[in-house]
């Protein structure tokens, strides 16, 4: 069944063929695939007889031919059905005798089975055929033979020795319907072991996606939102738009970028590694190329971010039918985040000046916020006011001072080795590092967007670029009351 439409996904080569994707395949028979509805009347094109529908809703009233119709037929299978009984009663009788038998009453053979075929004009005598046949139901199975104009040429009634052999017989029809779906619908078997896993399904643009995949794979678009999102919910009962999702951060909730939305995600405390296992062969930089599923990636790592963050806004969960798409009370539980000491909120944050800001990485072992702040406290006078901890990734955390004029004194003390004492001596001596907004400004500047900030710091310390912003004013920076770490809850 041809199809008139195609998506193309833009992909690298190297990636597929490690896969082992065939492209002799692909170039030559196509990559398939039916939509459920396609499927369902694909079943008429496979020329493979198939089991009616049960009988719900009697026919309309009988007409006089229609009754001389349905007698006629009535004595022809009472006939036919007799001689079977008969037959399997009978084991006397020599070949060319049941052959001469089954010759006069029209019996043919399917499989191993005796049948009768009984030639239709129209779908209105395959309804009073199979409406007569409910009287012999006990041993006598209909099926329908299909026409190369997608009608029924045939009704064929198959005779059951017992009710073990039509169970069987049943299940026989059932696993050859599979096969053949499973042979015609193609691609849309990735959709449905999807679909039948249960899980949730993330999405960048919802109503864009999803409208796409309906069409495509499950049947044609309904004619209004609310039955759309109701057939969908029968196929993706889980679904998450990051784009709802993001609005419901304040940050994010002008956001529609992706790399924007990530970057701006690094005053959240959302610690998520995302370890790729095959990525394809390295791009190369100078050309701009992006490594083979970098978008599906960076949508994966932004939805277990958005989850992290949210784990502390306890509110309601919502329906499918909202295409709000996320509980984040239960998606949020699969994320477990690196440290349940500091508390992250995304609503009601405070403005303080970027001056305010140290950046601290190059520690010699890993620990966590609260660790690290409790460290601090002990290794400089400094730190006996009121400041907060928290990390940006795993290479490297902020530190806010509270007080005016404290991260200025902490970046003086620490440029200067010389005067230091004590533990925080150690720290330097370790390989610690400290830098102001203003590196971080300048790194972002630079365009280092590397891997790990504290790396995207170094190569900015150590950059010959002399060249600062003409505008040195400080700016504000958004941070929540609910990242302070309270020792008693520890």
């Amino acid at each position: 069944m041809p199809s008139y439409s195609f998506s193309c996904q833009a992909s690298r080569l190297t990636a597929m063929a490690r896969e082992g994707f065939d492209f002799n395949t692909c170039i030559y028979e196509g990559i398939s695939y039916l939509s459920r509805e396609q499927e369902s009347a694909s079943k008429f094109l496979s020329g493979n007889p198939i089991l009616p529908d049960p009988i719900t809703v009697p026919s309309s009233p009988s007409t006089v031919a229609d009754t001389v119709f349905v007698g006629r037929i009535r004595s022809r299978v009472k006939s036919w059905r007799q001689s079977c009984i008969d037959s399997s009663s009978k084991t006397g009788d020599d070949d060319l005798v049941s052959s001469l038998r089954k010759l006069v009453l029209g019996s043919e053979q399917y499989g191993s089975r005796l049948c009768l075929t009984i030639d239709v004009c129209s779908e209105r005598q395959v309804q009073l055929i199979l409406e007569m046949l409910t009287e012999f139901s006990g041993d006598v199975v209909p099926l329908l033979v299909a026409s190369k104009s997608r009608g029924t040429q045939a009704v064929r009634t198959v005779f059951m020795s017992s009710k073990e052999d039509k169970d069987l017989f049943k299940r026989e029809l059932q696993d050859l319907e599979n096969e053949e779906n499973q042979r015609v619908r193609g691609f849309r078997e990735v959709v449905d072991l999807i679909s039948s896993s249960q899980k949730p399904v993330v999405s960048q643009n919802y109503l864009s996606d999803f409208t796409s995949i309906h069409a495509k794979f499950l049947g044609p678009l309904p004619s209004n939102v609310d039955d759309f999102s109701s057939s969908l919910s029968s196929a993706f009962p889980n679904f998450v738009d990051l784009s709802q999702l993001m609005k419901e951060i304040s940050p994010l909730s002008n956001i529609s970028n992706l790399p924007a939305a990530m970057s701006s995600l690094n005053r959240f405390f959302a610690p998520v590694d995302v370890e790729v296992a095959n990525q394809g062969c390295a791009a190369n930089p100078d050309e701009g190329n992006q490594m083979h599923g970098q978008n599906v990636v960076m949508i994966s790592q932004l939805f277990a971010k958005l989850s992290t963050i949210q784990k502390s806004d306890k509110s309601p969960a919502r329906s499918n039918e909202d295409l709000q798409a996320l509980d984040s009370a239960e998606h949020a539980n699969s994320i477990t985040s690196n440290d349940e000491n500091v508390k992250v909120w995304s609503k009601n944050s405070r403005r303080v000046s970027s001056e305010n800001l140290v950046f601290i990485w190059g520690l010699s072992k890993k620990m966590t916020a609260a660790m690290l702040k409790n460290v601090l406290q002990k290794s400089h006078a400094v730190f006996a006011q009121e400041f907060d901890v928290k990390y940006l990734d795993r290479s490297c955390a902020v530190v806010l001072f509270w007080e005016s004029g404290s991260s200025e004194t902490f970046l003086r003390e620490v440029n200067n080795e010389e005067q230091l004492v004590g533990s925080l001596r150690e720290m330097v001596a370790e390989g610690l590092r400290v830098a102001g907004y203003e590196t971080y400004r300048r790194a972002c500047r630079l365009g280092f967007w590397e891997a790990d900030l504290a790396e995207a710091l170094d190569k900015t310390l150590e950059s010959s670029d002399t060249d600062r912003d003409l505008d040195t004013k400080p700016s504000d920076i958004s941070w929540s009351s609910e990242l302070t770490i309270n020792f008693d809850e520890l």
